[in-house]
């Protein structure tokens, strides 16, 4: 259950530290905080039930799996109706391919990452998988030609 939290300076900094390695020993972290251990694991564990420490994860080189083209996709829906939407939103949830998912104002309706080995692999996602999709009307793609910032870690 979230409990609601105010982040205080100590807060602030562990959130920090946490995103940049999450795999930092306690005693270290308390040491950059200027804190003890047991100060910074009770702060951490208070942190997750409050829901503003997440689970941890390792980042993977996208280069070493062999996952290098990112797709920005654009995607109209055919229908905006509730069973729609969820719909589209469980068939996106289990698509590994798509590693993000917004839903948007505007123009889209919603505006999908796509992580794919190549143009080829995309091609056939997109027209095999996406297109195919009873709620897509249709998609418009961008690819990125190169990553310039990426980040997981928000401002604390």
């Amino acid at each position: 259950m979230k409990q609601e939290r105010q982040l205080d300076a100590v807060d602030r900094r562990i959130v920090a530290l946490l995103q940049a390695d999450a795999s930092i020993s306690h005693a270290d972290l308390a040491e950059r905080v200027g804190a003890s251990a047991a100060s910074c694991w009770r702060r951490i564990k208070a942190l997750e039930q409050a829901g503003v420490l997440l689970k941890a994860v390792r980042l993977v080189d996208p280069a070493s799996v062999e996952r290098q083209v990112n797709v920005l996709c654009n995607i109209r829906m055919r229908s905006h109706a509730r069973d729609a939407r969820a719909s589209f939103e469980q068939f996106v949830d289990g698509r590994p391919e798509i590693v993000e998912c917004f839903s948007m104002s505007g123009e889209w309706d919603y505006l999908l990452r796509i992580v794919v080995a190549d143009v080829a692999d995309y091609n056939d996602f997109l027209m095999n998988v996406v297109l195919s999709h009873p709620s897509v009307q249709g998609a418009a793609s961008h690819f990125a030609l190169s990553m310039t910032k990426y980040t997981t870690a928000l401002p604390v």
